[in-house]
């Protein structure tokens, strides 16, 4: 027993003093870098690990490689002065400026992206939208009836007064996501920040899938928030962090140009999405129609930042047509991740 003791500290030895030599000779690894196990770099790597956590004796090493790619991806649309959308546009017919800079390099370039599509449907159940409340379900129903791509979408009904509630969690079946809306009942205030901050960040921000990926919020309210904890503005940045684009369809038939209404469109505007005021009942239907053909027109682009820092600070985006009469629309920036 007392020679096994023997050996087994002199081999310890031998492997520590190899070990040692191995850390003073291995090369330098730059941050970041990714190295296939087995690789010289990579047990050079891995041993100088071992030295460098000489001082937790006695517990197991883990060497952990982790790659940080800053990468952005960018879903906008191009229309011509008539609101039109352009669907043939090239790469160079754009401008891109992240942090007011040009980006480092563009990685991708697609036209009608066909990327898979995760939707919340937010709707208004208090009772100052009561007149076509049921109209709005019927056209809500047929919406994702045409939209949601069965085994490649998904997406997910919130009804929301002075609270939220979901009614039907993320499927691809309509008609389960059609039974959730119509068992949503009218009544109580309105709480129309908490919903898109608690959807966003509930929901959509959750969702980390290891592929590009569309997300959208379509919100049916009048827009006269007066429940909310929330702000407007930390509304809009919960969404801006999850990468959400709002789109809102009022429910207001006044005819007037109201506080919610303005609401609406600055949710949209900061988002990259799009408002819609339809003034009589059969215009809510086209109102759906409009954002069912918006999602097929999209363009997405994925672009290195220059001078990119994981500080967690807002980083604004500016994208340009290059081409006469052509407007182009996407969100306003994004949240830089924090480590």
């Amino acid at each position: 027993m007392k020679y096994t003791r023997i050996v087994f500290v002199t081999v310890l030895m031998l492997a520590m003093a190899q070990v040692s030599a191995s850390a003073q000779s291995s090369a330098y690894v730059t941050p970041g870098s990714v190295l296939a196990t087995g690789s010289p770099a990579f047990n050079n790597a891995a041993a100088t690990a071992s030295v460098t956590d000489s001082d937790q004796a006695g517990q197991d090493s883990v060497l952990t490689i982790r790659t940080r790619v800053d990468e952005v991806n960018l879903l906008f649309i191009a229309t011509d002065k008539h609101g039109k959308f352009v669907r043939n546009l090239v790469q160079s017919d754009f401008a891109i400026l992240d942090d007011h800079k040009p980006p480092q390099s563009i990685l991708e370039f697609h036209r009608e992206t066909d990327l898979p599509l995760e939707m919340g449907l937010l709707i208004d159940v208090s009772g100052s939208v009561n007149t076509r409340f049921d109209f709005e379900q019927q056209a809500a129903t047929g919406f994702l009836q045409h939209v949601l791509r069965p085994r490649f979408d998904k997406a997910f009904v919130l009804g929301f007064n002075n609270h939220t509630q979901v009614a039907q969690d993320f499927t691809d079946n309509v008609r389960l996501l059609s039974a959730g809306v119509h068992r949503l009942r009218n009544g109580g205030g309105t709480a129309l920040y908490d919903a898109i901050y608690h959807a966003c960040r509930d929901k959509l921000l959750k969702e980390r899938p290891d592929h590009p990926m569309r997300k959208a919020i379509i919100v049916v309210s009048d827009g006269e928030d007066n429940q909310s904890e929330y702000t407007r503005a930390q509304a809009i940045e919960m969404a801006q962090r999850a990468e959400v684009i709002i789109y809102a369809i009022s429910t207001d038939d006044s005819g007037l140009i109201l506080r919610g209404d303005k609401v609406l469109d600055q949710l949209a505007s900061a988002t990259g999405g799009r408002a819609f005021f339809p003034y009589k009942t059969k215009d809510i239907t086209h109102s759906f129609a409009a954002i069912e053909d918006e999602l097929r027109s999209q363009y997405a682009v994925s672009y290195k930042p220059a001078d990119f820092d994981a500080d967690g600070r807002y980083r604004s985006i500016e994208i340009t047509s290059l081409k006469k009469d052509l407007q182009v629309r996407a969100r306003k920036g994004y949240f830089a991740p924090h480590q």
